[in-house]
């Protein structure tokens, strides 16, 4: 009878060693899989670069042209009527970019013009007429108040011609507003718009053209706020491109932003936190030693004291 009871004890708990034993053997020959964005990132990162600091921080940086990356807009809300430039043209302070549609202004210019030349025949005829009242007035022929009349009427016409001219000049820089031109020597990086299209004016999401000097490019570097009081500018700093850490170089301290904003190029890490906080520090390097484009990523690395911990 006692045999019969312990019976159902030690089979139970044999059968539970065993189900242990399988899944601790299962969990030692399984290998760990990657989703297909782990396996992506993986992929991309590529060995892990050879940092020249025994102490140091990181950050992550993204080139830009030497004189910023400039976004093109327009003064004026209008449909494209030409693009003038192509990606990749040099370009000159004040080349034409692209053109806003002008008809409007065009079709006015020759009424405009008509006025003008309407005021300058009144005014010639009354100069004229002026003329002959300061001989008829020498010759007391008209009046103190004919002679006056004259005279105001001279000086109405120059008005009438002046306004006339000036809405002239108006309607040409209307027109010349439309052409937007490149506001500094450099290259057209990027090219939103087409003709027959409407650009609108202001601060847009997505600029209508980017340009830029790319003949001298620099890296605006994120670094945590929490590491901030460790970057010093005359500290060096190594930049090391992506998935390539056989392509580094050094950097050269331009400026820092003495303001710490709030973090915009994020890597879409599940477990980043999207209120970070960064200073944007910025240095300048040979591109001819680091083949790289503007809006690439790189990976810097400032020299640094060592951490101290709280206490």
């Amino acid at each position: 009878m006692k045999a019969r009871q312990l019976a159902l004890p030690v089979a139970a708990a044999i059968g539970f060693g065993v189900a242990v034993f399988m899944v601790l053997r299962s969990e030692r020959g399984a290998q760990p899989r990657l989703t297909p964005s782990a396996a992506s990132s993986a992929s991309r990162a590529g060995p892990s670069p050879e940092v020249p600091f025994e102490s140091y921080v990181a950050g992550t940086g993204i080139v830009e042209a030497g004189t910023g990356n400039i976004d093109v807009g327009t003064p004026v809300a209008g449909i494209v009527a030409e693009v003038s430039v192509k990606w990749g043209d040099a370009v000159s302070p004040g080349d034409p970019l692209f053109r806003i549609d002008d008809r409007d202004l065009r079709t006015s210019l020759p009424t405009a013009t008509a006025r003008a030349r309407e005021a300058e025949a009144k005014l010639a005829r009354a100069r004229y007429q002026s003329q002959l009242t300061d001989k008829l007035h020498a010759q007391h022929v008209l009046s103190d108040e004919q002679f006056q009349d004259r005279r105001f009427e001279v000086r109405m016409g120059e008005a009438a011609l002046a306004t006339a001219r000036a809405e002239i000049e108006q309607t040409r820089a209307e027109i010349e507003r439309r052409i937007v031109r490149a506001p500094v020597a450099g290259r057209v990086l990027q090219i939103n718009i087409h003709p027959g299209e409407f650009a609108e004016s202001g601060v847009l999401p997505i600029p209508l053209m980017v340009v830029g000097d790319d003949a001298h490019l620099r890296v605006r570097v994120d670094i945590d706020e929490h590491d901030a009081v460790r970057v010093e500018p005359s500290a060096p700093a190594v930049a090391v491109v992506r998935g390539r850490p056989e392509l580094k170089t050094a950097l050269h301290f331009e400026s820092i932003e003495p303001y710490v904003m709030p973090r915009k190029a994020l890597t879409g890490d599940v477990t980043e936190r999207v209120d970070t906080r960064v200073l944007q520090v910025i240095y300048s390097f040979d591109r001819a030693g680091l083949p790289v484009y503007v809006g690439q990523h790189l990976d810097v690395y400032v020299r640094a004291a060592a951490a101290v911990p709280p206490g």
